[in-house]
C-alpha cells in the first residue's frame, strides 16, 4: 500500500470548515473543492490562497470554471503541480507516484465513485476531478478526496474506475492527471503567509475583466432565455452550473477570503464583503427562478443581474481603493 499522508479514515477524516459550516453553495466545483482538501489535509490553510476568485469573467457561453493558480500553490504552499505523462498502466504511475510522497489530482467517472451515491454512482457518467491518496492493488481499494471530504472505493467500482477488466478498448483515452510535489522550500505560515496572500489580491486585482462580466452575462442570459424554456430539467442544471453555479460559489469564496483577511487584522472591508456577497445570494436566487421559469415556460426578470452589476462595480472598486497596486 503506498499513501503521501498520514493515514486517513474516511469515517474520522476531518474536513475543512470550508465543507462543514452552513454555506450558501455547498460545493463549488470538483478541482477547487479537492484542492482546499488536498490542502487541509497537509496541515495548510486554502483560504490564504483564494485571491484568484476575484477575477473571474464571463467567458461568452459560460462563467470562467475558476481554479487555484498554480504559481500561487507554489508561493504560499511550496508545492510543485506538474502534468503526468501516462504511458503505463495509470495503476502503475498512482503507485510509484504515491510512493514518492505525491498525491495525485486526476479525472474519473462519477458513475464509479460511491461517495457520489444519489447524484451520478451508478447513474450517470460524469467526469469529476479527484485526489488519490492511497492505493492498494492486493486488496483493490482506492483512498481519494472528492467533494467535500476523503472517501473509499474497492472492489468492482476499483476495477471498472480503471478499466482493468476486458480487453483494452483504444477508443478509451488516459485521463488528465496533475502530481503535486513538495519542495524543499518550506510553506508559509503566519504573518508570511498573509503578507504573500496580500500581494496575490494586488496582482488579481490589476487583472480584473476590463467590462464588467455581468453586463456581458446580462445580455447571453437574456439571448439564452429563448431557447432555455423549451429545454428539459436536465439542460437546467447543465446550463446552471456553468453560470450561476460557477459565479456563485466563486464569489462566496471571494467574501470568505476577505473575511479571513479580517480575521488576520485587515480593516476597512465591510463595503466590499456585503456586496461580494450579495452576487452570491443572488446566485442562488436566480437559480430557483430560472428553475420555475423552464418549468413554466415563461421568460424571467433580468433587473438582478443589472443589480449584480453594480454591486461588482462598487466591491472591485472598494478592493482597488483599500490595496493600490
Amino acid at each position: 500500500m503506498s499513501r503521501p499522508f498520514p493515514a486517513l479514515d474516511p469515517q474520522t477524516y476531518a474536513r475543512h470548515r470550508l465543507h462543514t459550516q452552513e454555506r450558501e453553495w455547498a460545493e463549488t466545483n470538483c478541482y477547487v473543492d479537492v484542492w482546499i482538501e488536498v490542502l487541509h489535509a497537509r496541515g495548510l490553510e486554502p483560504i490564504a490562497a483564494l485571491p484568484f476568485t476575484l477575477g473571474i469573467d464571463f467567458e461568452g457561453d459560460q462563467w470562467t470554471f475558476f481554479k487555484y493558480q498554480l504559481t500561487d500553490l507554489y508561493d504560499l504552499y511550496a508545492l510543485d503541480v506538474q502534468e503526468l505523462a501516462i504511458y503505463r498502466p495509470l495503476t502503475a504511475h498512482i503507485e510509484e507516484q504515491l510512493s514518492l510522497g505525491r498525491p495525485l489530482l486526476i479525472e474519473l467517472d462519477s458513475f464509479y465513485l460511491p461517495d457520489t451515491a444519489g447524484s451520478a454512482y451508478q447513474l450517470e457518467h460524469v467526469k469529476t476531478t479527484v485526489a488519490i491518496a492511497e492505493i492498494d492493488m492486493e486488496q483493490q481499494r482506492l483512498g481519494y478526496f472528492h467533494a467535500q471530504g476523503y472517501y473509499h472505493l474497492q472492489g468492482d467500482d476499483f476495477a471498472h474506475v480503471f478499466h482493468l477488466r476486458g480487453e483494452k478498448n483504444p477508443a478509451i483515452l488516459p485521463p488528465y492527471c496533475e502530481i503535486v510535489k513538495s519542495t524543499p522550500l518550506p510553506p508559509l505560515q503566519g504573518e508570511a503567509l498573509l503578507n504573500a496572500s496580500l500581494v496575490l489580491l494586488k496582482r488579481q486585482l490589476q487583472r480584473l475583466p476590463e467590462v464588467n462580466p455581468f453586463v456581458k452575462f446580462r445580455a447571453r442570459f437574456e439571448a439564452d432565455m429563448q431557447w432555455l424554456i423549451n429545454e428539459p430539467i436536465a439542460t437546467f442544471h447543465q446550463y446552471s452550473f456553468a453560470t450561476l453555479r460557477q459565479f456563485g460559489s466563486c464569489y462566496e469564496l471571494s467574501g470568505t477570503y476577505l473575511k479571513w483577511l479580517q480575521s488576520q487584522g485587515v480593516g476597512g472591508l465591510d463595503g466590499a464583503i456585503e456586496s461580494i456577497l450579495r452576487l452570491s445570494t443572488g446566485a442562488k436566487t436566480l437559480q430557483f427562478q430560472l428553475a420555475r421559469a423552464m418549468a413554466r415556460k415563461k421568460a424571467i426578470d433580468f433587473t438582478p443581474v443589472d443589480q449584480m452589476a453594480e454591486h461588482w462595480t462598487q466591491a472591485m472598486q472598494q478592493l482597488k481603493d483599500a490595496f493600490p497596486a
